[in-house]
C-alpha cells in the first residue's frame, strides 16, 4: 500500500469513527438511565423510558423527567413520581454532562447519596423525601460548582455538614423541617442569597454572615440567639466545659487504675512463709523447682516482663501515671496510661482467668511473650494475681477497625477505601497465620477474632490483640463470650476445631466488605448466636453482587469490582458450616494474597 493509500484509508476510518460517536454517546446515556430506573423502587412507572428510543432529540426530551441540550442529558427531574429506594451515584457518574438533579416529593431514604462523586452538579433538589440519617461531614467536599441545595422536609439528623461552608458558588441552602442539631457553621463566603434553617434543633449564636436574613428563616429551633433574635447570654465556653470534664474523667480513671493495682498489690494477697527472711531468699529457695515454685509469692511484688529491655517501669510508675478509661470488654476494663510523652501504654484488667494453675499460666504467658510479628500487638508485661491479672502492651494511636466500620463521623476522620480494606484483611490474615505457625498446640490460636480486636495504626496496618486467651480463660465464661464458641461446629457439635479461627476470619471479611454489623460480636445475650446466624444467612442467601458492598467504601471504582467480589467469595468460603469443606488457614491466606488492588491500567499493586 502506498503512502497516499494509507492516508486515505486512515481518513476513511476516522470519518466512520467520528460518525459513530453520537450513537455511542446515546447508547451510554440510554443504558445508564435504564440502570437508574431499575435501581429505584417503583421505577417501572417511568413508562416513557423506552430502550428503543434515545432520551433526547436535540433539545427535546423523549423520556419524561429528562432535561436535554444538543442530544445530551444535562438534567434529571423526577418529582412526585412515588419513587423509593436511594440514588446510586455510581450509576449516574456515567452521565458526564449532568449538572442538575431533582427528586423532590418522592420516598427516597437510606444513606445520603455520595453526590461528591458528581463534581459538575450545580443543583440538587431532594425536598420532601424520607431521608433520616446523618449527612457525612465531607459529603460536599470538592463540589465547587454547586449553587443550589434543597434538603427541606426530610428527617435528616446530626450536624450541618462542614463541607458546605467553603463552597465558592453556593447560593441557595434550604434545610428547614429536619432534625439538624448543634450550631450553624460559619460560612466563609458571602454568596448565600436564600437560606432556611427553620424547625430544626439548632442552638447557639447565628453566624454574622447570616444575621441579615429574616427571623422566620431561623424560627422553630428554640436555642438560637444573636440577631435577628435577642443577644446571646454569656456562658462558660463549651471548650472550657469540655476541658474540665476531660480533667475529671482523667482523674477518675487514674484513681480507678490505682485502686485496681493497689488491690492486686496489697500485702494480704502475698502468702506468708515461715522462716523466709526476704522475697529474695524465697526466690533463691525456689531455684531448680519449676514444678513447685510459688510464682504468686515470688512475682507478685513486680511486673513480669516478656523481654529484659522492656523493664523500664514498674508498678509504682503505673500508680503515678495519668490514666484514661478506654472502655470495658468481656474480660474487664482497659486504661490508656501515660508514663512519659514517649511512653504510652494500655493496661487491661482481666478476670475470669483462673482456669489453670499458676505454673501453667506463666508457661502460657511465656509463649505469648515470644510472639513477634508486624500484625500482632506484642505483650510487654503482665501482673499476676489468682483472682485477676493485668496485661500491659504499647498503646496503638489509631482506633479499632470496629470504630472505623461502625463508628460515628466524629470518631472517624477517614473512610476506608478499597485499597485500605484489602490491606487490613491481608494484615489480619498474615497475623493469624503467624499465630497458627507459632502456637501449633492451640486448637484456636486466636479464639476471639473480631473487628474490635483489630487495631489500626496510623498507616492502617492491622494489629491483632486479645489472642491466645482460650487456654487460660474459664471455659464457662469463654463459651458465653468468645467468638470461637459462636462457630457452627460448636453450636452443632459442642466442639471447636483447627478451622474455627478461619470461620471467625470469614465473618470479619464479610463485615469489612459489606459494612454490616454482626451484633453479637459486641453485645452478648442469649440471642447472640441467633443474631450472628442471621447476619451470615442474610449474606449467603443473597446473590453475590456488587450491591452487597459497603456504600461507605470511598473511592469505589469499577475496575476493582472483580477483585472485591473475589475477596467477598473468600469470606463466604471461610464461613462454610461444614468444617470438612472449609478451607484451612494456609489456603485462605494464599487466596487472600492473590487479591489485588487494580489500577486503571490493570497493573497489580499490593
Amino acid at each position: 500500500m502506498t503512502a497516499a493509500q494509507a492516508r486515505l484509508t486512515f481518513r476513511l476510518h476516522l470519518i466512520v469513527f467520528v460518525s459513530l460517536i453520537p450513537h455511542i454517546h446515546m447508547t451510554m446515556e440510554n443504558e445508564t438511565l435504564l440502570e437508574l430506573k431499575h435501581s429505584l423502587r417503583n421505577g417501572e412507572k417511568l413508562t416513557t423510558w423506552d430502550p428503543s428510543t434515545a432520551p433526547c432529540t436535540g433539545n427535546e426530551p423523549n423520556w419524561e423527567g429528562i432535561l436535554c441540550m444538543n442530544d445530551t442529558v444535562f438534567g434529571i427531574r423526577l418529582e412526585g413520581k412515588e419513587l423509593g429506594g436511594n440514588i446510586d451515584t455510581r450509576i449516574i457518574m456515567n452521565l458526564p454532562s449532568l449538572i442538575t438533579i431533582s427528586f423532590q416529593n418522592n420516598s427516597l431514604e437510606g444513606e445520603f447519596p455520595m453526590f461528591k462523586r458528581l463534581r459538575r452538579l450545580r443543583s440538587i433538589f431532594l425536598t420532601a423525601n424520607k431521608f433520616s440519617r446523618e449527612i457525612p461531614m465531607d459529603a460536599f467536599y470538592g463540589m465547587r460548582r454547586l449553587k443550589k441545595l434543597y434538603l427541606a422536609n426530610n428527617d435528616f439528623k446530626g450536624q450541618i455538614p462542614a463541607s458546605l461552608t467553603s463552597l465558592p458558588k453556593l447560593r441557595d441552602l434550604m434545610l428547614e423541617n429536619n432534625r439538624f442539631e448543634g450550631v450553624i457553621p460559619t460560612f466563609v463566603r458571602d454568596n448565600l442569597t436564600f437560606v432556611n434553617f427553620a424547625n430544626n434543633r439548632l442552638r447557639g449564636p447565628i453566624p454574622k454572615r447570616l444575621q441579615n436574613f429574616p427571623k422566620s428563616k431561623f424560627s422553630g429551633n428554640g436555642e438560637l440567639c444573636g440577631p435577628p433574635f435577642g443577644q446571646c447570654k454569656v456562658e462558660i465556653p463549651t471548650s472550657t466545659i469540655v476541658m474540665i470534664a476531660l480533667v475529671i474523667v482523667a482523674a477518675l480513671a487514674a484513681i480507678t487504675l490505682a485502686f485496681v493495682i493497689l488491690q492486686l498489690f496489697r500485702p494480704s494477697s502475698i502468702p506468708y512463709k515461715k522462716g523466709a527472711s526476704s522475697d529474695h531468699d524465697q526466690m533463691e529457695q525456689g531455684r531448680g523447682k519449676a514444678a513447685t515454685i510459688d510464682a504468686e509469692t515470688n512475682l507478685s511484688l513486680k511486673l513480669a516482663f516478656m523481654k529484659d529491655e522492656d523493664e523500664t517501669f514498674d508498678l509504682a510508675d503505673l500508680l503515678k501515671a495519668s490514666a484514661v478509661v478506654l472502655g470495658g470488654g468481656v474480660f474487664g476494663s482497659s486504661y490508656k496510661t501515660t508514663l512519659t510523652r514517649h511512653k504510652i501504654l494500655v493496661v487491661k484488667r482481666y478476670s475470669q482467668m483462673n482456669n489453670v494453675t499458676t505454673d501453667e499460666f506463666y508457661k502460657h504467658m511465656k509463649k505469648l511473650g515470644k510472639l513477634e510479628h508486624e500484625n500482632l500487638v506484642p505483650l510487654i508485661a503482665f501482673y499476676y494475681r489468682k483472682e485477676e491479672k493485668l496485661f500491659i502492651a504499647d498503646y496503638v494511636k489509631n482506633i479499632s477497625l470496629a470504630v472505623h466500620l461502625h463508628g460515628s463521623r466524629s470518631e472517624v476522620k477517614q473512610r476506608l477505601d478499597w485499597p485500605t480494606r484489602l490491606k487490613i484483611v491481608k494484615g489480619v490474615a498474615r497475623g493469624l497465620l503467624h499465630l497458627y505457625n507459632e502456637l501449633p498446640s492451640l486448637i484456636t490460636p486466636h479464639g476471639h477474632l473480631k473487628s474490635s480486636n483489630v487495631l489500626l495504626n496510623q498507616e492502617f496496618d492491622s494489629l491483632l490483640t486479645d489472642y491466645g486467651l482460650v487456654p487460660i480463660t474459664n471455659q464457662e465464661h469463654a463459651r458465653d463470650v468468645m467468638i470461637a464458641f459462636k462457630s457452627p461446629e460448636f453450636r452443632n457439635h459442642g466442639r471447636i476445631t483447627k478451622k474455627t479461627d478461619v470461620w471467625s476470619l470469614g465473618v470479619l471479611i464479610l463485615e469489612i466488605m459489606t459494612g454490616r454489623f454482626p451484633a453479637n460480636t459486641f453485645h452478648y445475650s442469649r440471642g447472640g448466636d441467633l443474631e450472628l446466624t442471621n447476619f451470615l444467612d442474610s449474606i449467603t442467601k443473597e446473590d453475590v453482587t456488587i450491591d452487597m458492598f459497603d456504600k461507605e467504601i470511598d473511592g469505589f471504582e469499577k475496575h476493582n469490582e472483580g477483585e472485591m467480589l473475589k475477596l467477598l467469595y473468600i469470606g463466604l468460603s471461610c464461613c462454610e458450616p461444614d468444617v470438612e469443606k472449609r478451607w484451612d488457614i494456609k489456603e485462605v491466606v494464599d487466596r487472600i494474597e492473590e487479591v489485588r488492588e487494580k489500577s486503571t491500567n490493570d497493573n497489580d499493586s499490593d
